[in-house]
């Protein structure tokens, strides 16, 4: 269903936000809290999936969606390399999205993900359009490092760790940090979502409930993971530990290598795959911990929600983790690629309840001045307006 939109006569500035692909993750989220905050009689707001009647085509109901001028078959899905095959396939379908952006009047692409910056950056320049390159991904991503200087007008980036490195060709002078926007007035009931999840999988009372949220992709680690719940399992068998795993598998292969490594280490008991849950923060919530082994992570969703609604932390000293978490003064970072440490700072954090309680309630009280919607919303408003 689609919402009625402006016209090129309306004094409306028509944005429009493309997406290649058809899996949601965090940047369709955010996106998500971005539009609810912007102010619709300034501007004009067009979503373009790829797959008109898809998972991001509903996720995005009650906004304007018009039917993309790309083939129903991109890039590949995230974590997928976007190589010179894929950006063949982009520059097959241009000119169709140059004369897309000029019929409908758009001023401006706000792209999201490495497979749209691929697909739309240079329609969008062809087109007259200015670009905003929304960077969620790795630094030395190939399109951020070789088209953003060229094809964007800005980048904005989720974390320090994803800004562009400066250099001779970069895009680091016309780029900023923005962290992504967070309904903080959420208040889940922690000891109600917690009796939930325990009658839902009759796990005993005392379980130590760790969950992992998130694609299962390489770059988040899920084996690791399982690697770390087997290792809490032979350290503490005094209480029993459940490994809570809340995703989907987005990478061939990976949920068969997920279910090797259980096997291999004998974990069936102690790591379930939980599947793909929304709302997130309730399940996060449930949890009494949040596990975050990724590395390379540029600044992720989940641990942020982890901090608004009071669950403790135990991440990778990597990516974006050491912003969120400030070092470590609002949660416990380990050395990468170490599933031992991660299992002594799960233990650690269990065993000390009074450290976890005031880790967690320091997060929530950051989380609250630093990702609210708000300013984030704001900020992208007036970036809109300074680029004419």
């Amino acid at each position: 269903m689609t919402r009625p939109g402006g016209s090129a006569t309306s004094g409306r500035r028509t944005i429009c936000f493309p997406f290649t692909g058809d899996t949601v993750g965090g940047s369709h989220i955010s996106v998500l809290g971005l539009l609810a905050g912007l102010d619709r009689l300034r501007l004009r707001i067009l979503v373009v999936p790829q797959v008109g009647d898809g998972a991001i085509a509903r996720l995005f109901a009650g906004e304007e969606i018009l039917p993309s001028p790309e083939a129903q078959a991109g890039p590949p899905g995230p974590g997928g390399r976007v190589g010179a095959r894929e950006a063949l396939q982009a520059m097959a379908g241009l000119g169709a999205k140059v004369r897309f952006l000029r019929r409908h009047g758009v001023d401006i692409v706000h792209s999201n993900d490495g497979r749209t910056h691929a697909s739309w950056a240079l329609a969008a320049r062809l087109a007259g359009a200015r670009l905003v390159w929304h960077h969620r991904g790795d630094p030395s991503a190939r399109g951020l490092r070789l088209l953003a200087p060229l094809l964007a007008d800005r980048v904005l980036a989720v974390s320090t760790f994803a800004l562009p490195a400066p250099g001779l060709w970069s895009a680091a002078g016309k780029a900023e940090v923005l962290h992504s926007p967070f309904d903080t007035s959420i208040r889940p009931d922690r000891v109600r979502a917690r009796a939930a999840l325990i009658e839902e999988t009759g796990l005993p009372q005392d379980t130590l409930v760790l969950g992992y949220f998130g694609s299962f992709i390489h770059r988040k680690r899920p084996l690791a993971f399982i690697d770390t719940i087997a290792r809490i399992r032979d350290l503490r068998s005094h209480r029993p530990v459940a490994g809570l795993m809340f995703g989907c598998p987005e990478e061939p292969g990976m949920e068969a290598a997920m279910r090797s490594r259980i096997e291999e280490a004998g974990a069936e008991d102690v790591v379930r795959l939980m599947g793909y849950r929304s709302p997130g923060a309730e399940w996060i919530a449930a949890c009494d911990q949040l596990v975050v082994p990724a590395i390379g992570e540029p600044f992720g969703r989940t641990l942020v929600e982890a901090m608004l609604v009071g669950t403790p932390i135990v991440a990778t000293r990597s990516g974006g983790n050491v912003e969120a978490l400030r070092n470590g003064a609002l949660g416990f970072l380990v050395p990468p690629e170490d599933s031992s440490a991660l299992a002594e700072a799960c233990c650690a954090l269990a065993d000390d309840p009074a450290l976890a309680a005031r880790l967690a309630g320091l997060a929530r009280e950051d989380a609250m001045t630093r990702f609210g919607q708000e300013h984030h919303c704001a900020r992208v408003a007036e970036l809109y307006a300074a680029l004419g």
